[in-house]
């Protein structure tokens, strides 16, 4: 009995600190305003996916054929702010591709070269401060005007830091229910006029 409680303890603690990566392969299309996309894990086991479009309304996201969600501009900042991703999770890999028109036209073939030189000192950066970074990048040149981007990242964590992230955002639920209480105890004993 001591000894499966001694392995299990062993397994669980192995499997709370073990990667998970979580990959996210997108394809943008600017003529068609649409940006496929699907996020896995381990790159196989395929989570969540569907494409999203810019209307005027705001972003809309199509998760299935008759199922989309419309997430207005105004309230794209409130949200940057209530995911606040923490240190733990790290970006692990960052592919692109870049395809753009004017394959015979010097404007095409200097904006291929900018975009080329531009992510190039991105990435330069980029690896001087993680060097365990997996980056890619290409500019391809098509005859057509296009403007089309494939990119593939990753990024990994383990069960203990998401568990910390979760636990942050519980507690953090928690305080602003206990003010909203107090300030909803406060009010009510005050006198009426």
């Amino acid at each position: 009995m001591g000894e499966l409680f001694v392995y299990s303890l062993f397994f669980g603690t192995l499997l709370f600190l073990f990667p998970i990566f979580v990959c996210l392969d997108a394809y943008v299309d600017a003529a068609e305003n649409k940006c496929w996309f699907a996020l896995s894990l381990f790159k196989y086991l395929k989570v969540f996916g569907g494409y999203l479009q810019i209307k005027k309304e705001g972003i809309v996201f199509h998760i299935t054929e008759k199922k989309a969600v419309i997430l207005p501009f105004r309230q794209i900042a409130p949200m940057r702010k209530k995911f606040e991703i923490t240190k733990g999770f790290q970006l692990y890999r960052f592919h692109q591709i870049v395809e753009t028109g004017g394959e015979g036209k010097p404007s095409g073939i200097f904006l291929a070269a900018a975009l080329q030189a531009a992510s190039g000192q991105i990435f330069s950066v980029m690896n001087a401060r993680h060097p365990f970074l997996s980056l890619k990048n290409g500019v391809l040149l098509n005859e057509n005007t296009a403007l089309k981007v494939t990119l593939q990242a990753t990024t990994v964590f383990n069960g203990l830091i998401l568990s910390i992230a979760v636990g942050k955002k519980l507690l953090e639920a928690f305080l602003k229910w206990i003010r909203k209480k107090r300030l909803t105890a406060s009010w009510k004993k005050q006198p009426s006029n």
